[in-house]
């Protein structure tokens, strides 16, 4: 039994779960639309850029889940994913998750985008463990700060070496799926490393390291 490990947006999604949040609440009337969808534009070409500061980031995607209660959230959340996340599942990726799960591999999602957002897509996908950015929370509330280390760039690589440590497991034999150039810390850790809808810039690494490109859309 290996890894099989997927990062989430614009892999086995065909789109960003984060950015895509970000206009549902404008779309909601939650946040303000014209200074909201702005920074969220300006945030979401940074990362595709490859220059995001992740902790400025945080501190504005993070910070309506502290401004309502958590009954609202979830109901909101519950209408986002079927509104929003159920029509961006990637055409292939059932297929890929149920190659591996056949080969009784351990599946595993690795995303930048935070818990809250990214928990119940797990479920909706079946990939039984998930390590994402978590939201702090004291009580019953989200206090907007992020709770340990995000889970971006050699953040990655970060959270998974705690992951296979609390587990004792290791990454002989993994694999880890991924569209962008942020996940190259990661990539270049595991066996089994493949482009998927890759941007430029993965897509030129992964032709020099003879990685697979594959599309699951």
């Amino acid at each position: 039994m290996a890894l099989a490990i997927f990062d989430l947006d614009n892999t086995l999604l065909a789109g960003d779960s984060d950015a895509t949040w970000g206009e549902f609440l404008v779309e909601l009337g939650v946040v303000d639309a014209d200074t909201y969808g702005a920074e969220n534009e300006r945030f979401y070409q940074e990362y595709k850029a490859g220059t995001l500061d992740i902790f400025e980031f945080l501190a504005f995607s993070l910070k309506p889940l502290s401004e309502h209660p958590l009954a609202q959230l979830h109901a909101w959340r519950a209408q986002f994913i079927e509104q929003k996340i159920r029509p961006m599942i990637a055409a292939k990726s059932s297929e890929i998750l149920a190659k591996h799960r056949q080969a009784g591999d351990t599946l595993m999602i690795i995303t930048a985008t935070n818990r809250f957002i990214t928990e119940p897509i797990a479920e909706l996908l079946g990939v039984p463990h998930l390590l994402a950015t978590d939201p702090e929370m004291v009580g019953d509330r989200y206090t907007g700060r992020v709770a340990g280390t995000p889970c971006f760039q050699e953040g990655k690589v970060v959270r998974l070496t705690e992951w296979l440590q609390q587990n004792q497991a290791d990454l002989n034999g993994a694999w880890f799926y991924s569209d962008s150039h942020n996940d190259l810390p990661l990539l270049r850790r595991v066996t089994n490393a493949v482009a998927v809808d890759a941007d430029p810039k993965l897509a030129s690494e992964a032709e020099k390291q003879g990685w697979p490109h594959i599309s699951l859309r």
